[in-house]
C-alpha cells in the first residue's frame, strides 16, 4: 500500500487583522519557500458570544469580500469557514503537512485567550511553528511599563511590513478537503444595513484621508457632543478594531500630512488618541481579569443589590432621562456613539442606578460595532470608578443633554415621543405641566416614561459618598505586583 505524500504548506491564520498591509504574517508567508492556504475562521463559539453580534460578523464579511477580490488578482484564494480553529486545523493536518502559522497576537476576550493556549499547545504537539507577530506594538509578557511609550513611538517609526502578494503560492484546496468544511456563513452577515458603517481596507483608508485633509478642522469642537461627532470625530474606530487598518499606518499617514491638515490642533489631539488606543490594550493584555472582576478588589462589597427592572429599563433606553434614552437607542441602531456620551450611560448605570458593571459591560459590548476588549473594559472600569485612582467622574445627564445638545435635535432624532417639545422642557420633560404635555403630544408616564430616578442629585451623593469612602479605605490598594505578574505570565 502507497502512502501519499502530503503537501507541506504555511497557514496564514486571519485574525481581527482584516488587511492586506502592513500584515507581517501575510509578509512571512510571501517570503517563505512553502505554498499557503490563507485563513479566517467564523467560530461558532464567538458568534455565540454574548459580547458579539449580527452588526460585527457582518462587518467582517464586508472586510473579507474586499480582500479575496484583491487576491484573485493575485491568484490567491481566502478560505472562510465557520469551524472552530481547532477543528479546522485538525482537519488540514489530515490533507496538508502544515509547517508554519502565521497570524498575529490577539488581546481579545477570555474565550480567545483560552482558544489561543489550546492551539498553542497543540502546535507544539504537531511540530508546527506557530509564529505570531505583535499587533499594534502591544507587547505580550511586559514585566512593567517602563519606558513603554518610548518603545511605542519607535514601532510606530519603523517601516511597514507590506506583503509581496505576487510572491504568495496558492496550496491547492481540493474537492475534498472542502467537503469537510463549513462553509455556508449564515445569510444575516451579508444582509446590507445602511445604518452601520461598512467594512474593508479601502472605505477605512477613505476615512482617514477625509479626516486628516478636511474633517479633523471640527474634530475638538465636536468630539464630545453626539450628534457633530458622527462627522468630526475620525469614524476610524472599527477599522482598527477589526484591523482593516494597523495603528501604525495611521500614526505615519497623520505625520506625512500633518503640515497639509486645516487643522494642526485637532490632529494633535487625534495622534494622542492613538497612542491611548494602544496603552489600554496594554493594560488590559497585563491584567485579562477585568473582563469578570473589579480591577481593585476594595470595592468588590459595593453594588451588590440587583435590579433587574431598572437594568432593562437602561439596555432599552426607557429611563425617562433623554439624553440617555437618545444615546442607547442611537446606539442600538448604529454601532456608534461617542466617547464621552459611552461614559454617560456607564455613569448613569453604575453611579445612579448603583448596578454593577458586567452585564451592563456584555450589553454595551454588543451595540459598540467598534468592541476593542481592551479598550472597552479599561474604561467601563474607570468608569464605574472600581479602579482606585483618584478622578471620579459621575455625569449629570440632564447637564450633558444641555451642554452637547443644547438645541435638542439628537434627542428628538433618537427619541421620536419628545420631537414636538419646544425649548429646554426637551431635557427635563417631566416638568411640563398637564396643559404642555397635552400641546406637545406627550404625556409623561405614558408616551414618555417617568424618570426612573426620582432625584439625579441625590443619586449623585449618594454614589460620590460611597466611592470617596472607599478609597480612604485600607482595602483599596493597587494590585500586589505578584498578581499582575502571575496575569502576565499566563499571557505568554
Amino acid at each position: 500500500m502507497v502512502t501519499m505524500q502530503k503537501e507541506p504548506i504555511n497557514i496564514v491564520w486571519f485574525k481581527r487583522d482584516l488587511r492586506l498591509r502592513d500584515h507581517q504574517p501575510l509578509k512571512r508567508a510571501a517570503e517563505s519557500s512553502h505554498p499557503c492556504l490563507l485563513v479566517y475562521f467564523y467560530e461558532p463559539s464567538l458568534i455565540a458570544d454574548p459580547h458579539y453580534g449580527d452588526r460585527h460578523w457582518r462587518f467582517v464579511w464586508e472586510s473579507l469580500e474586499e480582500i479575496r477580490q484583491e487576491l484573485e488578482s493575485h491568484h490567491m484564494e481566502l478560505l472562510v469557514a465557520v469551524e472552530e480553529a481547532d477543528d479546522f486545523f485538525r482537519k488540514a493536518a489530515t490533507d496538508y503537512d502544515i509547517q508554519s502559522v502565521f497570524s498575529h497576537e490577539e488581546t481579545g476576550i477570555d474565550l480567545t485567550y483560552q482558544r489561543d493556549l489550546k492551539m498553542q499547545e497543540w502546535f507544539s504537539s504537531r511540530g508546527i511553528k506557530w509564529l505570531e507577530s505583535p499587533t499594534n506594538a502591544v507587547q505580550r509578557g511586559l514585566m512593567h511599563r517602563d519606558g513603554w511609550r518610548d518603545t511605542w513611538r519607535e514601532k510606530m517609526a519603523a517601516s511597514q511590513n507590506d506583503p509581496d502578494l505576487d510572491k504568495l503560492t496558492q496550496a491547492e484546496i481540493s474537492p475534498g478537503f472542502l467537503n469537510h468544511i463549513n462553509t455556508n456563513l449564515p445569510e444575516s452577515f451579508k444582509e446590507k444595513d445602511d445604518q452601520f458603517q461598512s467594512g474593508g481596507e479601502e472605505k477605512a483608508w477613505r476615512l482617514l484621508k477625509s479626516f486628516v485633509h478636511e474633517r479633523c478642522a471640527d474634530y475638538n469642537a465636536s468630539i464630545s457632543a453626539p450628534g457633530p461627532a458622527r462627522t468630526g470625530c475620525s469614524r476610524l474606530s472599527p477599522h482598527f478594531t477589526w484591523g482593516n487598518l494597523s495603528i501604525k499606518q495611521a500614526v505615519q499617514y497623520v505625520d506625512d500630512h500633518y503640515d497639509d491638515a486645516p487643522s494642526k490642533r485637532g490632529l494633535r489631539s487625534f495622534r494622542s488618541r492613538l497612542s491611548w488606543h494602544c496603552h489600554f490594550i496594554q493594560k488590559f493584555e497585563s491584567e485579562p481579569r477585568i473582563e469578570y472582576e473589579n480591577l481593585n478588589r476594595g470595592y468588590d462589597d459595593i453594588r451588590t443589590e440587583w435590579d433587574a427592572e431598572s437594568f432593562e429599563a437602561w439596555k432599552e433606553g426607557r429611563t425617562g432621562f433623554p439624553m440617555v434614552d437618545a444615546c442607547m437607542r442611537s446606539v442600538i441602531a448604529t454601532g456608534y456613539l461617542n466617547f464621552r456620551m459611552r461614559a454617560m450611560l456607564v455613569s448613569f448605570l453604575t453611579h445612579h442606578l448603583w448596578l454593577h458593571w458586567p452585564k451592563g459591560s456584555l450589553h454595551l459590548a454588543k451595540q459598540f460595532l467598534d468592541f476593542e476588549p481592551g479598550i472597552h473594559y479599561s474604561q467601563f472600569q474607570m468608569q464605574a470608578g472600581t479602579i482606585g485612582v483618584n478622578t471620579i467622574r459621575i455625569y449629570n445627564p440632564v447637564k450633558q443633554g444641555h451642554d452637547h445638545d443644547p438645541d435638542g435635535g439628537f434627542i428628538r432624532e433618537w427619541v421620536p415621543e419628545l420631537r414636538e417639545i419646544l425649548g429646554d422642557l426637551i431635557h427635563e420633560p417631566w416638568k411640563m405641566s398637564n396643559m404642555e404635555q397635552q400641546m406637545y403630544n406627550c404625556e409623561i408616564g405614558k408616551q414618555y416614561p417617568k424618570p426612573i430616578i426620582s432625584d439625579i442629585k441625590e443619586s449623585y451623593k449618594r454614589a460620590s459618598k460611597i466611592l470617596w469612602s472607599k478609597k480612604g479605605s485600607k482595602e483599596v490598594k493597587r494590585e500586589n505586583p505578584g498578581i499582575l505578574k502571575k496575569h502576565v505570565k499566563n499571557r505568554r
